[in-house]
């Protein structure tokens, strides 16, 4: 991907979270669909306290997986 083509947002935490984690965005995004009866932060919280993620990364898995279900 070009420099000026990089991915913004939630998005750009992708890379980093696949490499941190070892799983695909999308493991994490079929996870969060099991939660939509959550809030943002419920959801947050569950990826934080049941898979150990870090709070930002799991903020922007959120964020994403919520955007795209508004689309």
């Amino acid at each position: 991907m070009a420099a000026d083509q990089r991915a913004r947002g939630p998005a750009s935490y992708f890379p980093s979270i696949e490499k941190t984690y070892g799983k695909p965005i999308s493991h994490w995004l079929k996870l969060l669909d099991s939660m939509k009866n959550k809030k943002h932060m419920e959801m947050v919280a569950t990826l934080k306290s049941e898979h150990a993620i870090r709070h930002g990364h799991a903020n922007a898995l959120v964020a994403y997986h919520r955007a795209q279900a508004e689309a």
